[in-house]
């Protein structure tokens, strides 16, 4: 059994193009015996660029819509916390995107597989990261 955590577009892929995951990606997320998370932190940047340019009809309905839609995959929801916070303050600046970074910390709190297509993600240590 792994536990994955779903990048923005990992979670936008599986939700509404699941060939765009790798093969690998694909099996894993779409595995029964596999936890899939997506973080509140991937909510909050694909509403940010939704509201700029249309990203995902899954977006429209708000919260409860975001909720619905991971949900009725599968995918739990993962909350920030302090410590989550606190490991991503700590990471070196190699990446700036603050979700990315966000992402990073809580794959290493949680101890969870990071599902993701960024490469600058491989540049950190102490979790492990599966290609989308």
């Amino acid at each position: 059994m792994r536990r994955l955590l779903l990048d923005s577009h990992a979670f936008v892929w599986a939700k509404l193009e699941p060939g765009k995951l790798s093969n690998a990606a694909r099996a894993a997320v779409f595995d029964p015996d596999n936890s899939v998370f997506v973080s509140v932190a991937s909510a909050w940047e694909l509403w940010i660029k939704h509201a700029k340019k249309p990203v995902s009809p899954v977006l429209d309905g708000g919260p409860a819509a975001f909720l619905s839609a991971a949900n009725e995959s599968g995918i739990a929801l993962l909350d920030i916390t302090l410590g989550h916070a606190a490991v991503a303050a700590d990471l070196p600046l190699w990446h700036r995107n603050p979700f990315d970074r966000m992402l990073i910390a809580q794959a290493i709190v949680e101890q969870l597989t990071l599902v993701t297509a960024d490469t600058v993600i491989a540049r950190y240590e102490g979790f492990d990261r599966l290609p989308c």
